[in-house]
């Protein structure tokens, strides 16, 4: 069984730009080299070309002008104060999977946080993740502790940038989004004050980090979430529908998941031609799926295994890549789809773009639209829009991706999920943050007034 991405057939990898980009002024770096920690990596250096590589080899041309891999806060710290001091670019990076590598900043300065990657799972259930974890790292450190969290599918993916945009994954209409479980948030602020933000203390900044987007407010250096014990049994399914079955699958689908118990999570990924690949995940045993999958009035052939929670994890992460070129959108749907045919048919004679239809609502709308910065409470599916570049001009790519989310935004509603940032989308603001967005440009102001997180899609 593959994870939704793993249907998304992955194919090629941009060109690397050979030219060698500027080189930095002598001792331009040398007061951050001397202050840091961890290492500090410019044009030139053993391991640069590879640590600079954003994870969308499309934007493998960006050639930042130092990479600070950072050991502990205070290293954080000493680069925000070299960022405001010669007025450079500056971007955190966690696992690198910003879509238009924005935490890779062309001739600014990378705020790596890899090597803060430490999982301590505690006693009483909290689990302390360092901001430079991937999933991987936490699924395994949970796992031994049989203890979960509600976390994405893909185990490159930081933790950071999951938390910071809201957390969507396969088990989110049973344990709600990755951010709904975060308890405390350690934090290095614009003016270099090390805080730790909670309900209690900085409250406006902690509801800020939950679903406000990567890269805004501070950097995160690490995350405090509360754990639930793993599920004895859960069952995972696939069904596959042949091409041009697409309007049919979508227009059962919607509705039935839709009224779905919170145990049932599920995945759509439509090809081009029509076919259709139902995927996803119920917590407890096989007859109670089973029931459900009556309901959705489809015929097909059903594979599904009980397993425990390591195994299903296994399953719904499986497929991905280290690295590739692709273009992605997104539209979120408020709504019931007034026609399931109208969207299908939008991917009709495309050549890349794939729809991965995540079911949202269930334990999501346990939190209402203003409780978290996360404003999609309430609705009922995510669309991302997913085109793989391959060999196909990248132009080409962009256009199809762009007009597919376009008819979305007519079809099924204007949301937008902040995590699948989109360069060419004009409403990126207004759909991705909707009525949280006032406040979040207040607590940019307050925490960030000088504007030194700055990048095309920042909160301002």
């Amino acid at each position: 069984m593959l994870s939704r991405r793993g249907l998304l057939r992955w194919a090629g990898a941009a060109a690397v730009a050979g030219h060698p980009g500027p080189r930095p002024r002598p001792g331009r770096w040398d007061r951050l080299r001397e202050r840091l920690a961890g290492e500090l990596l410019v044009p030139g250096d053993t391991g640069y070309d590879t640590a600079r590589l954003p994870f969308n080899s499309l934007f493998d041309h960006h050639r930042p002008a130092a990479i600070a891999r950072c050991a502990r806060a205070d290293d954080v710290r000493y680069c925000l104060d070299e960022a405001r001091r010669s007025d450079v670019r500056v971007a955190a990076r966690g696992g690198g999977h910003s879509y238009a590598a924005y935490s890779t900043p062309h001739d600014g300065l990378v705020v790596d946080l890899a090597p803060m990657n430490g999982v301590d799972v505690r006693a009483d259930g909290t689990v302390l993740v360092g901001a430079g974890a991937r999933l991987r790292d936490v699924y395994a450190a949970l796992a031994a502790a049989g203890r979960c969290l509600p976390l994405g599918n893909c185990p490159s993916v930081g933790i950071a940038g999951l938390t910071l945009g809201g957390g969507l994954g396969w088990s989110q209409r049973t344990y709600g989004l990755t951010c709904d479980s975060l308890r405390a948030a350690r934090v290095v602020t614009v003016d270099g004050r090390l805080v730790t933000a909670s309900a209690e203390r900085d409250a406006d900044l902690f509801w800020a980090l939950r679903g406000g987007g990567g890269g805004n407010f501070g950097v995160v250096t690490a995350f405090e979430f509360a754990t639930a014990p793993v599920p004895e049994v859960l069952t995972v399914f696939r069904l596959r529908f042949p091409a041009g079955a697409a309007a049919d699958v979508l227009g059962a689908w919607e509705p039935w998941i839709a009224d779905a118990p919170e145990h049932v999570s599920s995945t759509c990924v439509v090809l081009p031609d029509g076919a259709v690949d139902v995927t996803g995940c119920s917590v407890g045993p096989a007859g109670p799926l089973r029931a459900e999958l009556a309901r959705l009035g489809l015929s097909g052939p059903l594979e599904h295994a009980e397993v425990d929670h390591p195994t299903a994890t296994s399953v719904m992460t499986a497929g991905h890549p280290p690295r590739n070129a692709f273009r992605a959108s997104s539209r979120i749907a408020d709504r019931a789809w007034p026609d399931a045919a109208a969207v299908a048919d939008t991917l009709r004679g495309r050549d890349a773009v794939v729809l991965v239809v995540g079911a949202l609502g269930g334990a999501i709308d346990r939190l209402g639209p203003t409780d978290t910065a996360y404003p999609h409470r309430g609705a009922r599916t995510s669309v991302e829009v997913f085109g793989t570049v391959g060999d196909l001009p990248a132009e080409h790519v962009t256009r199809e991706v762009d007009e597919v989310q376009s008819a979305l935004a007519r079809l099924i509603g204007v949301g937008t999920y902040v995590n699948y940032l989109d360069p060419e989308q004009e409403d990126w603001a207004r759909t991705a943050y909707r009525h949280n967005l006032r406040r979040l440009r207040s607590v940019a102001r307050r925490y960030d007034p000088d504007r030194v997180l700055r990048f095309p899609r920042s909160v301002r």
